[in-house]
């Protein structure tokens, strides 16, 4: 695909916004409209990627929110992996990282897929 431009942008997006109330779930895929839809998607997926990457989350980033997701307390967090309080505030502060054995309770406890918490 070429570059796209910041009015080529701006179209798709207002296009999109235009085409949504008209596509649903039962909507054939060759329909007009789902195809053009699919289409101004794929441009403001492409741009976006570019102008507006999202960083994967950090470690600490992932267990705060995945704290806050659970309504849970470091406190709390620290009594179902085995560690201090100050350790997990240790890890959301960004001090420390977990070892492999805590990174893979954090990750059950927390429910965190562990290709995320591995940054892939």
């Amino acid at each position: 695909m070429n570059k796209i431009t910041r009015e080529q942008y701006e179209f798709a997006l207002a296009r999109v916004e235009e085409l949504l109330p008209l596509v649903d779930d039962n909507t054939p895929a060759n329909d007009k409209n789902a195809v053009e839809l699919t289409m101004m998607s794929d441009v403001v997926i492409s741009y976006e990627k570019e102008h507006f990457p999202i960083n994967k989350p950090t470690v600490a980033e992932l267990i705060e929110s995945s704290l806050e997701e659970k309504g849970m307390t470091q406190k709390q967090l620290a009594g179902e992996i085995g560690v201090s309080p100050s350790r997990v505030n240790d890890y959301i502060a960004g001090r420390s990282e977990p070892t492999l054995k805590i990174a893979r309770l954090l990750c059950q406890v927390l429910n965190i897929p562990p290709a995320a918490m591995l940054g892939v």
